[in-house]
């Protein structure tokens, strides 16, 4: 292994660190939890510029993810950037887009809606932690080294050639296509009091969800329409859904092109 291979795999493994370091980071802003500044404690300002400065940084987030995972900007990326340092870039503007999310967010204390009830403040904690469980069990749940952003750096550690992840076939993708954004949904959502600042953050970060999780689905489709229409069959998107599924053919019958289950792994991967 050359030393050009050591710095891509330190690169990697260091950007897969502050990208979990961001995760954790994120439990403990939303849930107002250990951060020095979180969602409901943070930079004092009028609500007027609270909203503006706020969504600004919703907005950087949402942009630095859809432009770095477009076809267009990857294909002009990929003649400075290496392929299997892609990946662990976009995930390191990621991290450091979440933490200037973190230190700069305005807090708007106004309560919308508060539970008093000791049980239901049980209940939403416990939702709370169930959310961010499913965003973690459902990384860990396919492919751990691939989702998890070492996956590129590690094919070029074993000196392989880049493979494709494949769609999510676990227990967790049988009610719901992508299990972690419904994670970050319900961990969003479940609160015992939920100021205005928090409200917005919310709004926000579920319309971003699902807006990016229809283009990505819009573009797995145009990839492999097959897997993609039999997968969009037997689950829902974000949330599940109860429907009717239609007869499929199975894996023995003769014809049916079970490889195109195998999908891109950076489009896959950009949720």
């Amino acid at each position: 292994m050359t030393l050009r291979d050591y710095a891509v795999r330190g690169y990697g493994a260091a950007c897969y660190l502050l990208s979990r370091t961001a995760l954790l980071c994120g439990i403990g802003f939303v849930g107002n939890i250990v951060m020095p500044r979180s969602i409901d404690h943070a930079v004092a300002a009028p609500p007027h510029k609270a909203v503006v400065v706020d969504l600004l940084l919703l907005g950087l987030f949402a942009f630095q993810q859809s432009v770095m995972a477009d076809p267009v900007f990857r294909q002009w990326w990929a003649r400075f950037m290496a392929q299997s340092m892609e990946r662990s870039t976009y995930v390191l503007f990621g991290s450091l887009t979440l933490f200037l999310l973190y230190w700069q967010w305005r807090t708007i204390p106004a309560v919308v809606w508060e539970v008093s009830s000791p049980a239901g403040r049980l209940a939403l904690h416990a939702v709370y932690w169930l959310g961010w469980a499913a965003v973690v069990i459902g990384a860990i749940g396919i492919r751990h080294f691939d989702r998890l952003d070492l996956g590129p750096v590690y094919l070029r550690w074993r000196e392989r050639l880049s493979g494709g992840w494949g769609f999510g076939s676990g227990l967790m993708y049988w009610p719901v296509r992508h299990p972690i954004m419904s994670g970050f949904v319900i961990a969003f959502w479940a609160t015992p009091v939920i100021t205005a600042g928090h409200l917005l953050f919310t709004f926000a970060a579920t319309g971003y969800i699902v807006i990016f999780v229809r283009l990505e689905e819009r573009e797995l489709r145009r990839q492999s329409t097959l897997a993609a229409e039999v997968v969009a069959e037997l689950s829902g998107t974000v949330f599940p859904v109860l429907r009717r599924a239609t007869v499929y053919p199975t894996p023995s019958d003769n014809g049916f092109p079970w490889n195109e289950f195998r999908g891109s792994s950076e489009e896959l991967d950009r949720r």
